[in-house]
């Protein structure tokens, strides 16, 4: 186990919405990053996982728990500290046109970090700066002066991601950085991430909802279904033994490129709608759509657990004081 540069301990991030209703978007999320991995971090849309990664940078202030960067609780940070803190934080958006501005030039959407930290007071070492960061990520230095409308957007995307080297960070938190770009994009996108990582050492929290994706990129991956972590391992043993439900149900909906295994292998189709955040399930959130559902799921959350060496799980199938009762042996049926 590599040293810890990333502790997220008991998160979470609650939202009031119409009528003082309670959106209950991360809740009691546990999960730490070592120092020159990628952690990814996946499920379907509205589980939390983006809302995770914008708590962690200060963007949505926590509702409970904490974050520790390098041993520091950030939100019990001074202004002063968090401004230094957040030099070594950076973050690439998952629209890469929505989050650039279109009035300002690929220069200046670049350097902007830099003045607002005070970095390269010098024009023409922020300018060289500029140019470096541009053709680490495949682009010229032709193109600093010509605006975001103009590119394509793999093309956008490297540049939101020569803004987040801007000051050159040790963490960076990848937003779903490729679910708006064309397939063919993708796995450039994803090889350029790799190389910039081998290169600066960088660790990376990469968010994303496909799952092959994830597989190519991540050391260890944590499986979020309505606001909570349900299961935890490094990238191989997930998808080669996958524990809960949900992330089999995950799995198998990846399409494989052999027409006779897609063919004949088992598909498992989730039943039911997603629950609302607001009004989740009782015990266990997955248990209204879990084809191996018991009584005692709807009664009592599951406890995390370690199954295997670095394997976690939240699911009452592995806890044998419940699965060795006769009340669980007679109930393992869809609950309504």
């Amino acid at each position: 186990m590599g040293e810890k540069i990333l502790e997220v301990n008991q998160l979470k991030k609650y939202f009031t919405v119409g009528g003082g209703q309670v959106l209950l978007a991360v809740n009691d999320v546990s999960f730490s990053i070592n120092k020159g991995e990628t952690f990814g971090l996946v499920g379907e849309s509205g589980c939390g996982k983006s809302t995770i990664g914008r708590t962690i940078l200060g963007l949505y202030d926590k509702t409970d728990g904490e974050v520790l960067y390098d041993g520091n609780n950030i939100h019990s940070l001074t202004t002063k500290e968090k401004f230094q803190m957040y030099r070594r934080m950076q973050m690439i958006f998952q629209d890469p046109y929505a989050s650039l501005n279109p009035r300002s030039t690929i220069k200046e959407v670049i350097s902007e970090p830099m003045e607002v930290h005070g970095v390269y007071k010098n024009k023409q070492e922020k300018l060289d700066r500029v140019y470096q960061l541009l053709e680490e990520v495949g682009l010229n230095r032709d193109h600093a002066n010509r605006y975001p409308h103009e590119f394509s957007g793999g093309q956008r995307q490297r540049i939101g991601i020569a803004r987040a080297l801007a000051l050159n960070p040790d963490f960076i938190i990848a937003d779903e950085p490729i679910s708006a770009l064309d397939v063919s994009v993708q796995a450039q996108v994803v090889n350029l991430l790799k190389d910039l990582q081998m290169d600066k050492g960088l660790t990376f929290l990469f968010i994303a909802h496909d799952l092959s994706m994830v597989k190519l990129i991540s050391d260890r991956i944590g499986v979020m279904y309505l606001g909570n972590l349900v299961e935890l391992t490094n990238s191989e043993e997930l998808y080669d033994n996958p524990l809960h439900p949900y992330t089999k149900a995950l799995l198998s909906a990846i399409p494989i490129p052999d027409p006779d295994i897609e063919e004949t292998r088992e598909r498992i189709i989730l039943k039911g709608e997603l629950p609302s955040p607001i009004h989740p399930p009782s015990g266990c959130v997955f248990r209204t759509r879990c084809p191996m559902a018991m009584e005692v799921c709807a009664l009592k959350k599951p406890t995390w657990q370690e199954i295997e060496q670095d394997h976690y799980v939240a699911c009452h199938l592995y806890d044998e004081t419940i699965v060795n009762t006769e009340q669980a042996r007679g109930l393992a049926t869809k609950l309504k």
